[in-house]
Parts: structure tokens; C-alpha cells; sequence
């Protein structure tokens, strides 16, 4: 690694880390001063309460991280700028390109931590705070749901399971399962006492079948011999454990994955909600982005800082951070409302203060 790149990072990585730090503990402390009683009266391990906190700030870090990348990159620009580095570096022959390369491979690196966070992390990290905080810190409890109803559309499989454990999502208990022909007339209900997801098919324990015809009129059984079976697979049903599990989930703690899933089993939704639910799923991929975006605008303006007034930069970039989200959030009311196309309006905020980063940016050339 080049001098000159250790140097960036270094100057670079410690306001950084000063304005994440500092970001995060306000967080915790609103926090903690909400469920201090509930922590005295629980008496939680520290492990749990270290893990309470990740999980409830997880959602969050997706503008917290570019919050602090904006400070962080202010700082060391006018700190250079200041100290006149910048006229220094130029002099000898380096690209303003070259200086500060190091601090947009951070961004791309937070980046990167922010999607990993939003589709891996924070969904269930969120959830399980959440339902410790309800349960008032007090673990070990095994969380049960009952009367779950699931309409895989697509299919044309209607479930309907009496109960069902989040420890174990993979034994069903009292399961009704009514598949419908292609024109929508009924084709056979499938009651049984238990069934379980094992080496990927379902499996059920003594089944019971009532089979239709066209016109839903109920007929004979026309394979005695499988009705017969105690114990039946049922390769022909896709659908998963985590689909069930999902009914019982609030929209926020689902993975992009999860989102996309949903829209394929429903595909008869009312337009609203798909348009509601489509940009929910590129506005959860496109907000890794805004890390680059934030950073790519507000070295310029700390390059404005340091030449002219302090306040003139730090007001240009502020100012450029708040009109982004803003521009965020106007477009995400207009696309859930079916006003504009819902993936242009997820993805509009960040290729437009893209345009205004790459603009400010070539200017300091």
C-alpha cells in the first residue's frame, strides 16, 4: 500500500469511526433509557443485552453509516485542505483522483456492510430485539402460532394449519390443505393429524382426502390404494417451512428474498400493493448506494470548506444530504400510492445526487 494511501485512510478512518461511535451511542442511550427498567427487573446476561442493542440499532445503520461517511469525509477534506495538503499533493504531480481513492473504496466497503446487514442481519436481528423487549428481556420462551392461514395463489394450495412452533417450523400440527384445478374449481381437501418438512418434501401422517369434481360436487377417491397409506410424501407441494413462518412476520423483517418470494406466490394482489411492495424490494437494494452517493458529494464540499468559509461547505453538504432524503421519501409516496413506476422512483434519489456527486466532483478537477 502506497504512503500516500495510508496516510487518506488514516486521516480518513478515525472521524470515521468518532461519528459512528457517536452516532450509535445516542441510539443506545434513547434506548436504554426506555427499557432501563425492564433490563433491572430482568436481570439479562450481558451477552443478551449486547445483542438487544445490535439488533435494535441494525435497522438503522443504513443512515448511520452514510450520516457519519458525510462528517467523516467533511472533516478530512477541510483538514487537508487547511493545512493546504491538497495544493501540496497537486504539486507534486497526484490526481485529485488519486487522493482521494481511498475514501470512496471505504464507501464501497460500507456499502457492501450495509446490503450484508439489510439481508442478512438486521430482519431477524430487528425481530428477535423486538419480541425480547415485548417479553420484557426474558428469554427461553418458545414462540407458538396458531390458526395460520396460507394462500399460495400461484399453485392454486390453500393451508390452513391449526398450530406451529418457530423453534421447530418444520412439524405442522392439524393441517387442511385444499388444491383447486387450474379453472378454479375445488380438486381435493387433505386434512391431517401432523405433517413435516424432511428431505425438502412434506410428509403427511395419516391423511384423509375428499376429492371434487368439475362442479365441486364431491366423488369417490380415485386412488384407493394411496388413501390407504399411513404415511404419504407430497413431492408436487413447493411450498417451505419459512413461508408459513412468514404469515406471522411484519412486512420490515422480511429479506429482499422473502419480498420477492412473496409477489411470485401472490401473484393476484391488488395493483397498490405490488407497486407498495416493489418498491419496497429496490428501495432495500438500492439504499447500500447512498454510502457512495453521500461520500462522492461531500468531498467537494469539504474541498469548499477548506478554501473559503467553514460553514459554506458544511451547509452544501447538509443541505444536499437532508435533499436527498427528502427526494427519497417524496418518491416513495408517489410509487406507493401507483403514482409513478415503483422501481424508477426506488432507484431515482441516488442516480440523481449521483448526477450532482459526479458534477460537484468533476469540478474539483
Amino acid at each position: 500500500m502506497r504512503i500516500l494511501t495510508r496516510y487518506v485512510l488514516r486521516e480518513f478512518l478515525v472521524p470515521l469511526a468518532y461519528c459512528l461511535a457517536g452516532f450509535l451511542g445516542i441510539y443506545v442511550l434513547f434506548e436504554l433509557f426506555s427499557s432501563f427498567n425492564r433490563l433491572i427487573e430482568a436481570k439479562p446476561p450481558l451477552s443478551t443485552v449486547v445483542s438487544f442493542f445490535a439488533g435494535y440499532i441494525s435497522p438503522y445503520l443504513e443512515w448511520l453509516i452514510p450520516a457519519a461517511l458525510l462528517l467523516a469525509a467533511l472533516y478530512t477534506m477541510w483538514n487537508f485542505c487547511r493545512h493546504s495538503e491538497i495544493t501540496a499533493m497537486r504539486a507534486n504531480g497526484i490526481t485529485f483522483l488519486a487522493i482521494v481513492r481511498p475514501l470512496l473504496a471505504v464507501a464501497i466497503v460500507m456499502a457492501v456492510i450495509v446490503a450484508c446487514i439489510n439481508e442478512f442481519y438486521a430482519p431477524w436481528a430487528s425481530e428477535w430485539a423486538n419480541d425480547l423487549r415485548e417479553a420484557r428481556f426474558e428469554e427461553g420462551s418458545d414462540q407458538t402460532f396458531e390458526n395460520i392461514p396460507f394462500y399460495n395463489q400461484s399453485a392454486g394450495r390453500v393451508w390452513r394449519i391449526n398450530r406451529m412452533s418457530a423453534a421447530n417450523p418444520n412439524l405442522l400440527e392439524g393441517v387442511r390443505l385444499s388444491c383447486d384445478r387450474a379453472d378454479d374449481s375445488r380438486l381435493v381437501d387433505i386434512t391431517c393429524s401432523k405433517a413435516e418438512y424432511l428431505d425438502g418434501m412434506w410428509w403427511f401422517f395419516y391423511p384423509k382426502y375428499q376429492y371434487f369434481d368439475e362442479f365441486n360436487n364431491p366423488v369417490e377417491n380415485p386412488t384407493p390404494a394411496l388413501a390407504a397409506l399411513p404415511l404419504r410424501a407430497f413431492p408436487e407441494f413447493d411450498e417451505r417451512p419459512r413461508d408459513f413462518l412468514l404469515m406471522n412476520k411484519a412486512w420490515e423483517y422480511y429479506t429482499i428474498r422473502d419480498m420477492r418470494h412473496y409477489l411470485t406466490t401472490h401473484p393476484h394482489l391488488d395493483p397498490e400493493e405490488v407497486a407498495s411492495k416493489t418498491f419496497d424490494i429496490h428501495a432495500r437494494l438500492a439504499a447500500p448506494f447512498s454510502c457512495l452517493v453521500i461520500t462522492l458529494f461531500a468531498i467537494p464540499a469539504g474541498v469548499a470548506t477548506g478554501r473559503q468559509s467553514v460553514f459554506k461547505g458544511v451547509i452544501i453538504a447538509i443541505a444536499l444530504f437532508f435533499a436527498f432524503y427528502a427526494v427519497s421519501i417524496g418518491s416513495m409516496v408517489l410509487a406507493k400510492n401507483a403514482l409513478v413506476p415503483a422501481i424508477p422512483a426506488a432507484w431515482f434519489g441516488n442516480l440523481l445526487f449521483l448526477a450532482v456527486g459526479l458534477y460537484l466532483f468533476y469540478r474539483q478537477r
